[in-house]
């Protein structure tokens, strides 16, 4: 287990404590308003924690705090993971980047687009060009969430048990096979559309590495990091550190507590999901993100070359353009003005029409249950916050976060 503790004076990496802790006051109005179950924030500089801050229950109900050792569900914050385990592939020379996906997932052969019509009777056309790997990489593929409910094709990945997770019953491969026979959204490369995408990817993974995903998570990526408390279920003899998953009650919105979805983390899944299925912990996800701020290596572990983090963190999105303009779906608290997408991650290309504090460069993604975190390269900076209260777009956390942090930064 790793030990999360401050462990510099801010003032020596250039913050100001006091102003550090305007982050506990505000999610601590969270609390006092009854609208977060508990959270914990982690600001860190230079490889140092300087600054964390935690508070309330990890299960309400238990009585439980939030401690530093608290296991979370981090939902899309485990589609980092899968990129860097595909991109560790991309090094090894297994795969390129502009290779189809259908050299490995022959199910992808012959993929067609939606032109028109409704969830009951879609015209199609022939994809112009293959989905790519860095079609997956950048959720320019054309696929979809069922959940996002503003396109026919949405309600097909319903229709097949792909709502808010993957569907009842299948594995990985049968995952994508199922996905496979959907229409795309649109022409691959063309357009951006957050989706299964990553989970297509982690399938990817499988087959080219000859590894169940878990497995190659935990050999090549969570055991050389010492990241132990992290992987698709929280072990047996931690489950009581598991935090419990909670949804805004819709009269009182306060945390009402989701046992259903709360079951995710605590049994073995059928599918191992890129896109969605880790727990971890701020200890495990601390060295995970310092790692990527120090251009893929960490205590002498190198996961990945910094020119291959500098391209992750580089603006993919088709013509330069940002989220805003180049997305179909809606799917944050924030509009993402400014922000492009890379490999895996979002990517801040122009702070003043993103209107914030951040660095141009910073690079970042979230989780479905409000957890987020980034990472500053130029500032040498990363932030992570964790609660479990679903969906992310309930309150302006992330936006409130990067306000907060960076008001305290003073060199």
């Amino acid at each position: 287990m790793i030990e999360l503790k401050v462990d510099v004076d801010p003032a020596e990496v250039g913050f100001d404590a006091e102003r550090l802790r305007r982050i506990d006051r505000h999610f601590d109005g969270y609390l006092d308003r009854n609208r977060l179950p508990g959270y914990l924030a982690v600001v860190t500089r230079n490889g140092k924690v300087a600054h964390l801050a935690a508070n309330g229950q990890r299960d309400i109900e238990a009585g439980l705090p939030v401690e530093t050792d608290t296991i979370w569900r981090i939902y899309s914050m485990t589609k980092p993971v899968t990129s860097v385990a595909a991109m560790m592939l991309v090094e090894q020379g297994l795969v390129d980047l502009k290779d189809p996906i259908s050299r490995w997932l022959p199910e992808f052969s012959e993929p067609r687009v939606y032109a028109a019509g409704s969830s009951v009777k879609q015209a199609t056309v022939p994809a112009a060009e293959p989905i790519r790997v860095w079609h997956l990489l950048t959720h320019t593929a054309g696929l979809t969430y069922g959940f996002h409910r503003t396109h026919p094709v949405d309600a097909l990945y319903r229709e097949a048990g792909f709502d808010f997770g993957t569907a009842p019953g299948l594995d990985l491969a049968g995952v994508s096979e199922a996905i496979a026979r959907l229409p795309l959204l649109f022409q691959p490369g063309s357009e951006w559309n957050y989706s299964v995408a990553t989970d297509i990817l982690g399938r990817l993974v499988e087959v080219v590495s000859g590894q169940p995903l878990d497995i190659f998570f935990a050999e090549r990526i969570f055991t050389p990091l010492g990241m132990h408390d992290t992987g698709f279920q929280a072990d047996p003899g931690a489950l009581d550190r598991l935090a419990a998953l909670y949804v805004p009650h819709p009269v009182t919105k306060a945390p009402f507590r989701h046992d259903e979805m709360g079951a995710v983390g605590r049994v073995t899944p059928t599918c191992f999901s890129g896109g969605g299925g880790l727990v971890s912990t701020a200890g495990d996800f601390h060295r995970f993100a310092q790692m990527l701020v120090r251009g893929g290596e960490l205590d002498g572990v190198r996961l990945l070359g910094p020119r291959t983090l500098r391209l992750m963190a580089t603006n993919h999105l088709p013509g330069g353009v940002d989220l805003e303009t180049c997305g179909r779906t809606g799917f944050s608290e924030a509009p993402y003005d400014g922000f492009g997408f890379g490999l895996g991650f979002s990517v801040l290309d122009d702070p003043v029409k993103a209107k914030t504090l951040a660095s141009a460069g910073e690079f970042a993604w979230g989780g479905a249950a409000s957890t987020a975190f980034w990472v500053d390269p130029d500032e040498d900076i990363t932030v992570l916050f964790f609660t479990q209260l679903l969906p992310s777009s309930t309150y302006p956390i992330r936006v409130e976060l990067r306000n907060l942090v960076y008001q305290a930064l003073l060199d």
